[in-house]
């Protein structure tokens, strides 16, 4: 299997340009409940190309972005560069670099199923403030539009890895576990993305267990492609959507 910490080095551009971004009712909502305040330092573990990084950017907060991988840590400096509180870093979940209770709010968007969890937990417990909040959040894809359907056999069909590495995989029993004892709180928002044909293949191909425009099995993918799109789109646009879930809690 191949090594997570490069699993999207050849997928950098497709992931800025097609990958779901989170809405911005999750920031409003974290300030109403004082998770988020003013002045606070953010952590972004697995920080990628900076998309979870930009929405906490964007209303004033300092964010250090903590990308192991090379090719999409450089993307988020190029990408934020107008943002002087961003600071990408060379780092894992489960070895940051950070300072000892220097954080005061953890988010690892779209990446917890990457992270060993009890070695990444033992780290979070250290770079934390007292009292610190951590958000796991996930773009989950909903499945229950006919198209939706279709496109979720057709990802089955063709990606090699994809049921292993689904973060579907990861149940609320192992969250519950790695907050234990503290409580966590699940908060959901509707979210949605709206592509033509280019995009949607774009969004496809931007999933690690997905075939490259490099592989073989690339020529089969976006003819099964091109039909699905040829018989679900309206106006020349498929939209699919998503539950943002964001689990809150802190760690004792």
């Amino acid at each position: 299997m191949q090594n997570n910490t490069s699993r999207f080095s050849n997928r950098v551009e497709d992931y800025v340009k097609y990958r779901p971004h989170y809405p911005e009712e999750m920031i409003t909502y974290l300030e109403q409940q004082a998770v988020l305040q003013p002045g606070m330092l953010l952590a972004d573990i697995g920080s990628g190309t900076g998309i979870s990084s930009q929405l906490f950017l964007q209303k004033g907060y300092t964010v250090l972005g903590v990308e192991p991988n090379k090719e999409m840590r450089e993307k988020s400096e190029e990408l934020l560069k107008d943002y002087p509180q961003f600071n990408a870093i060379d780092g894992t979940a489960e070895h940051t670099t950070l300072e000892k209770h220097c954080i005061d709010v953890i988010i690892a968007g779209q990446a917890f199923h990457w992270f060993n969890q009890e070695a990444a937990r033992t780290e979070f417990r250290r770079i934390l403030k007292k009292d610190g909040h951590v958000l796991l959040v996930w773009n989950e894809r909903m499945t229950g539009s006919p198209f939706e359907k279709a496109y979720e056999q057709l990802i089955e069909r063709h990606g090699k890895q994809y049921k292993e590495l689904n973060h579907r995989n990861i149940d609320i029993a192992v969250i519950e576990k790695f907050f234990h004892p503290s409580a966590v709180t699940l908060t959901e928002f509707a979210n949605k993305q709206v592509f033509d044909y280019e995009g949607l293949e774009g969004r496809l191909l931007s999933s690690s267990y997905m075939p490259s425009r490099e592989d073989e099995r690339y020529p089969a993918l976006v003819a099964d492609l091109k039909q699905l799109f040829d018989q679900f789109q309206e106006e020349g646009h498929i939209t699919i959507h998503y539950t943002t879930r964001m689990y809150q809690g802190k760690l004792s």
